[in-house]
């Protein structure tokens, strides 16, 4: 390890931050909570419109880009072939994001909106309830992901730029001032925002794999008991697969596709519910498309159901603070793609992945709703437990106890690889500059691995409630959407110097 070349600020900053978040949330959990309440209602009540400006204007450039003389950029030389195969590029970059979360929200969020005053402003459940899932983790959310991933694959495959931090994207932009004052500050609030989007996601689904342990195997741990429990289990194999480098990362990845795709096929062709699924699923997904711009710009004014303040605004959050890790990882294994194909195979792949767990999971449980085979809206609104409701849904499969090990060893594996592609990149916040073709010190990312972990446990600790998860994401993803526009503009202001200096190659 070459300590000159570690930047200290960005990482015993984050360490220092992070530490003292956990003794609050230990110490003072109740306290804790009531204050997270309180800003994550400030930035996402009275600056919504921040973020959905933010989310359709992204998602408009990404088609521009992929459209555009920009989409024939190739990452990398200009006659160079792509590193890995289409079918391995997918997996990895659909199982480095927020694919164990896709996997927990696809049984149940249909449920969550079925309650929801909006959805009878619109019209049915039936109608409705299925179209939210399907656009709040389709184009907009994967738009952020790709935009960035090739404005990221651009700064180091094609300018070869030694500095792989969020500050070093901006440069056409910024100029000297990224090695300054200005620098430093966007890559604390980038290592924040992914150690903040990282508890969110570990503690939001966590718990699911508590209970279904404790259900299948008969343990009466406590569930906070039991995900601690999970946690340092799933550290432990990301750990591991992450010290044999890319190599551990992508053999992960395509493990966790065989069981993705092996659970939709059992669900879809042996849940009894195969007609409703795809009729209902391509009916829900004709109404998200023409209603896709309404979906988009809906602000409820007059704040009757606050339904965009309580979903479509985390939403767009919570994928925010995830930029800052996921499409670094999807750049950097993208090299030798054209932009085009980064962009476009990236809503292939990634957009039609999701649909389809959405689509099979959930308008499965809903079928058994609708045909009055079981009551999960009336088990709910009693409970409020969602953890305990996706397990009544999984015990109304055949071999139900099979089915919920297929999903706990698929969760496992699903965070296993997005945390892989997590402390890889965020290990590389912690040089000052790093080669393309160099890798961040062993010790160094399994501090990282450690530290990712501490928050989830803190908040999981704390006892926080769904709504409590989700302002930690809001709160970090405001400071992020300015350095993801800034981010944007310095592509597309590089892309276009570059295509003058081919040009003028040429003549």
């Amino acid at each position: 390890m070459k300590e000159k070349k570690i930047d200290w600020i960005i990482t015993l900053v984050p360490l220092a931050i992070i530490v003292a978040l956990c003794i609050l949330f230990f110490a003072l959990p109740e306290q804790s909570n009531a204050i997270l309440s309180q800003v994550r209602f400030f930035f996402g009540d009275t600056f919504g419109i921040y973020y959905l400006i933010i989310g359709l204007g992204i998602f408009l450039i990404s088609i521009f880009i992929a459209g555009s003389k920009y989409g024939d950029i190739v990452l990398g030389e200009p006659d160079e072939k792509p590193k890995y195969s289409f079918f391995s590029w997918g997996c990895m970059m659909f199982t480095c994001g927020l694919a164990a979360d896709i996997l927990f929200y696809s049984f149940s969020e249909w449920i969550m909106y079925a309650t929801n005053p909006h959805i009878k402003e619109l019209g049915s459940i039936q109608e409705w309830a299925g179209v939210f899932p399907l656009f709040h983790w389709s184009f907009i959310p994967w738009a952020f992901y790709l935009v960035l991933a090739v404005a990221f694959g651009f700064m180091l495959h094609v300018r070869k730029r030694n500095r792989q931090k969020y500050s070093e994207a901006c440069r056409p932009v910024l100029g000297k001032h990224t090695d300054g004052f200005a620098g430093r500050i966007i890559d604390l609030l980038a290592v924040f925002a992914l150690l903040a989007g990282t508890a969110t996601t570990f503690s939001v689904a966590t718990p699911l794999m508590a209970t279904i342990i404790g259900d299948v195997f008969h343990i009466s741990l406590s569930r906070t008991a039991i995900n601690i429990i999970i946690l340092i289990i799933t550290c432990i194999v990301y750990t591991y697969s992450l010290l044999h480098g890319f190599k551990g990362i992508s053999i992960l990845a395509k493990v966790c596709i065989y069981f993705f795709f092996g659970l939709l096929a059992i669900v879809l062709l042996f849940g009894g519910e195969t007609r409703y699924i795809l009729e209902t699923g391509l009916s829900s997904l004709g109404t998200m498309v023409q209603n896709f711009i309404g979906l988009s710009t809906y602000t409820d004014p007059l704040r009757k159901t606050n339904f965009p303040q309580d979903w479509t605004i985390y939403y767009w959050a919570y994928w925010m603070v995830w930029c800052v890790a996921a499409p670094f990882f999807i750049g950097n294994i993208s090299r030798g793609r054209t932009i085009r194909q980064t962009i476009l195979g990236g809503y292939g792949f990634g957009v039609g992945s999701t649909l389809i767990s959405f689509i099979i999971l959930g308008n499965y449980s809903m079928g058994k709703q609708m045909s009055g085979a079981a009551d999960f809206i009336a088990q709910y609104n009693k409970s409020g437990d969602l953890y305990e409701l996706i397990v009544t849904i999984l015990k109304t499969l055949p071999c139900a106890p099979l089915i919920m090990i297929i999903v706990l060893v698929t969760m496992i594996a699903f965070y296993a690889t997005s945390f892989d592609s997590i402390a890889l990149t965020v290990s590389c916040y912690s040089y000052r500059k790093l080669g393309e073709d160099e890798q961040p010190h062993k010790l160094i990312q399994l501090m990282w691995c450690i530290l990712l972990i501490l928050l989830p446990i803190a908040l999981l600790f704390a006892e926080s409630s769904m709504s409590n998860l989700q302002s930690v994401s809001i709160v970090a993803a405001f400071p992020i959407g300015i350095v993801i526009v800034l981010i944007t503009i310095s592509f597309m202001k590089d892309a276009k110097k570059y295509m003058g200096e081919l040009k003028n190659k040429q003549k």
